[in-house]
């Protein structure tokens, strides 16, 4: 008899979102302490939002870099047991992320911190190890931290010699980033949990690979972009949205053996176990907007690298340990690509019963196991909230098809989840935890008010029930 498949559960949570001291969810006691919750409520898979620094609205898919860990998780409890810093006063953590209290408060304490490192063999080692591309997110960032500001293309000139204690700052901030990330991934190994990171499609205009490398995105002789990123109306924006990213220039990428995309990938799987792909339609095309456009409206499909990128990164990983985002305007050659390159797709039971009972993200209609099923992911609202918000038809089609009456929405479709036949089952941790709309992580095409959402204390309450959950439907042992 062939052995049953392993089938998975897990939870998507932003290391942001994290509960302690502090203005921001950080690396040190508190994410050990989610690894040990995650372990008595039987799930095996932490999916977390981008780890790279934020861009504008604190949005972790505009980041500044596709290589740099975001500053904003570093511990400072963890640095004060490290001795970089002297003992502080951690009062209790906000509510939400205060991201004045993170400028103002923590980041000068982790500045002081790396000022520490300087000089120490440890830190030289590292240098020497990502060279590749900590040389260049270090000069970029002091760059940035001279002149007050991201747009690279308005920096006057100046030489990496007079700024040498900055970036020397700017690489030892990045040490203490991959210390406490690496101790936390090894913690996660030894429960048997596995890490499963997020790569946006783009970077942010202001990015320190553009700087670097900007023959390989489509910029004007004034190094501003024109197309720009976004996509075409859809179930979360009637107007389409306008992320305004530059579009990559594929042909310079395909020219070099995709030598950027091979650095960028291999960095990220030193970070985590695999990658869910951010926008996975754009490998195949991706809607190009005209600069001039105030929103996606008008723009057009531009092809995109196909399977040629993704057997370059094949040779370079060794394999294909990525996740396809693959919502949106779905279209044959993207599901082609997809099924070609033999990666697992996304459902989300939010969106299933809104028509009939042929819905691709009904269970029933989940073709094999090869599927990574959410309740939601952070661009929806919490599972509580959409039934809150939603029309009664789709209520109604709801309570029929989980045959539930609706009191407890998060539990109905989290069971559903659980028991269908997707190997990989994953909710965020507010329909765990059941709940309202005010604890939504993110709105699409909404500019603010986005990813500040944080936990008070980890539910430990609600490990019981979870792992009865999974046990229930051969995702976890009872």
């Amino acid at each position: 008899m062939a052995p049953v498949r392993r089938r998975h559960a897990g939870v998507l949570l932003h290391p942001t979102s994290l509960p302690g001291p502090g203005p921001i969810g950080e690396l040190g006691p508190y994410a050990h302490a989610f690894l040990e919750w995650m372990g008595h409520a039987g799930l095996d898979t932490w999916q977390v939002l981008p780890l790279h620094p934020v861009g504008p609205g604190s949005s972790p898919y505009g980041s500044p870099s596709a290589f740099a860990g975001d500053l904003r998780l570093v511990s400072v409890e963890a640095l004060v047991a490290d001795g970089l810093l002297e003992p502080v006063s951690m009062p209790w953590g906000s509510d939400a992320v205060d991201a004045e209290a993170v400028l103002a408060w923590k980041l000068p304490l982790l500045r002081r911190a790396a000022r520490g490192l300087l000089g120490s063999s440890e830190l030289a080692a590292y240098v020497a190890r990502e060279s590749s591309w900590l040389t260049v997110w270090a000069r970029y960032a002091a760059r940035r931290q001279r002149f007050g500001h991201g747009d690279w293309w308005r920096w006057p000139e100046v030489a990496d010699a007079d700024l040498a204690d900055e970036i020397a700052v700017e690489s030892a901030l990045q040490f203490c980033f991959e210390r406490q990330w690496s101790a936390l991934r090894d913690a996660a190994s030894v429960r048997g949990i596995r890490v499963v990171g997020d790569v946006p499609i783009f970077v942010s205009h202001d990015a320190a690979d553009i700087w670097a490398n900007p023959e390989l995105w489509q910029l004007d002789e004034a190094h501003q972009p024109d197309p720009v990123s976004g996509v075409p109306p859809d179930y979360f924006s009637p107007t389409g949205q306008r992320w305004g990213s530059p579009m990559y220039r594929w042909p310079a990428h395909t020219a070099s053996g995709f030598a950027w995309w091979r650095r960028r990938l291999a960095r990220e799987l030193a970070l985590v176990e695999a990658v869910r792909l951010d926008h996975f339609r754009g490998f195949a095309a991706a809607w190009a907007i005209p600069a001039n456009e105030p929103d996606a409206r008008k723009g057009r499909w531009e092809p995109g690298p196909g399977t040629g990128l993704f057997e370059a990164l094949r040779a370079e990983l060794g394999g294909l340990p990525f996740w396809a985002e693959d919502l949106g305007e779905i279209t044959p050659d993207v599901e082609a690509l997809r099924t070609g390159l033999g990666l697992p797709g996304m459902k989300v039971l939010q969106f299933a019963f809104g028509r009939d009972a042929d819905h691709p993200f009904l269970p029933h209609n989940f073709v094999g196991p090869d599927w990574i099923v959410y309740t939601g992911t952070h661009d929806n609202d919490t599972a509580l909230g959409w039934y809150q918000s939603t029309d009664e038809a789709v209520r109604d089609r709801f309570r029929l098809y989980t045959g539930r009456d609706g009191s407890d929405p998060a539990w109905a479709l989290l069971r559903e989840a659980w028991a269908s036949s997707a190997s990989m089952a994953i909710a965020p941790m507010q329909d765990f935890m059941k709940l309202g709309a005010g604890a939504r992580m993110n709105t699409p095409g909404v500019a603010a008010g986005n990813w500040g959402w944080r936990l008070r204390d980890l539910p430990w309450q609600s490990c019981g029930w979870i792992r009865q959950l999974g046990a229930s439907f051969g995702r976890t042992e009872a």
